[in-house]
């Protein structure tokens, strides 16, 4: 029997005073064989995570199906309140895993990351800044990779095609590109012209790379409110990312872009004597008063650039046009036919 009135009832929820939540999916099913080093790798992402992330930062984690030790470590994380929400599932898979946060919230940015992701200083600030340049930026990656120009990037070649603020660009830092590529095992992932140039566009004197990574990116929180929540049959990879994250960018007519420089690494499943000291180096980002932030409104979705876009997209995947779109944006001859 119910006696009395129950006080929450017909009450609006208070506004959060958080705008960037993070969500970290996290699976480390033993500590064995490729999982050896994955806990200590955890816990270097997690530290560099809460040590670079202002106060108004939500941290979400899902643990998603780990062995006991991960999951004792993040209770504990959360008994300390250095995370805010913790979710404990079986082995649904990482996309599905995020969909759980997709729900119930409605923040203006959502950075979903790697468990193997090692942050540094000013990370969002830089992601901010692209944010703020581009209102078209619909997904912003903290580390710019040569080889996403072309990937669900049509429509900014579509906006953009005739315009000189969108051109091959010399590469800031050529040696974070090389670890990304040791990271994931494979030296050979970025060819000489990579490293060399990579495509941006430029505004208001900021140059953002075309493209944006899968194990990092913060995206506008509003491309997730109004869809309905799908469900990946892949436990990693296949053409999950691409159909959830990537075209809800692109069906909104936004952008994937990358900051020019490097702001976070790729530590892959081996720790290595560098992690640590770089973590040990950040400074502690303790921002306790407002941020000078604010999203402009989302643009509307332009059905013509959208058409056009689905042309490019065709084209683009043809070798001479796209030999002469690289051309035309400022690659060499030779570099062209290679990139």
């Amino acid at each position: 029997m119910r006696v009395g009135f129950n006080p929450n009832k017909d009450k609006v929820l208070q506004q959060s005073e958080f705008f960037h939540q993070v969500i970290v999916p996290v699976y480390i099913p033993n500590q064995q064989d490729y999982f050896r080093d994955s806990v200590k790798i955890l816990k270097l992402c997690l530290e560099s995570l809460f040590k670079t992330s202002h106060s108004y930062t939500y941290f979400s984690i899902v643990n998603n199906g780990s062995c006991a030790e991960v999951s004792d470590y993040l209770v504990k994380l959360k008994q300390e309140n250095k995370i805010h929400e913790l979710i404990e599932t079986t082995a649904v898979g990482k996309l599905n895993a995020i969909f759980f946060f997709f729900s119930g919230h409605q923040y203006s940015l959502v950075t979903v990351t790697d468990a193997d992701v090692l942050f540094t200083n000013t990370w969002q600030e830089a992601s901010y800044e692209v944010f703020k340049k581009f209102p078209r930026a619909g997904a912003v990656s903290p580390l710019p990779s040569a080889k996403s120009y072309n990937i669900f990037t049509s429509n900014i070649f579509a906006e953009n095609f005739f315009s000189k603020s969108l051109k091959f660009t010399s590469v800031k830092d050529s040696h974070s590109l090389i670890m990304f590529a040791k990271s994931i095992g494979n030296e050979e992932f970025y060819n000489s012209c990579h490293l060399s140039e990579y495509l941006t566009i430029e505004k208001a004197g900021l140059k953002a790379v075309v493209g944006a990574s899968h194990f990092v990116c913060t995206y506008r929180g509003e491309i997730f409110w109004d869809r309905k929540l799908n469900f990946s049959k892949y436990s990693l990879g296949g053409d999950s990312e691409h159909i959830f994250l990537d075209k809800a960018v692109v069906k909104k007519g936004l952008w994937r872009l990358a900051v020019e420089e490097n702001f976070v690494y790729h530590m892959g499943n081996t720790e290595e004597c560098w992690m640590r000291t770089l973590v040990n180096e950040q400074a502690l980002n303790n921002i306790k008063h407002p941020i000078s932030f604010m999203l402009e409104k989302m643009p509307t979705n332009n059905p013509i650039i959208q058409g056009v876009s689905f042309i490019l997209s065709k084209l683009l995947t043809k070798k001479k046009f796209k030999v002469a779109t690289l051309r035309y944006k400022g690659l060499d001859r030779e570099s062209s036919k290679i990139y």
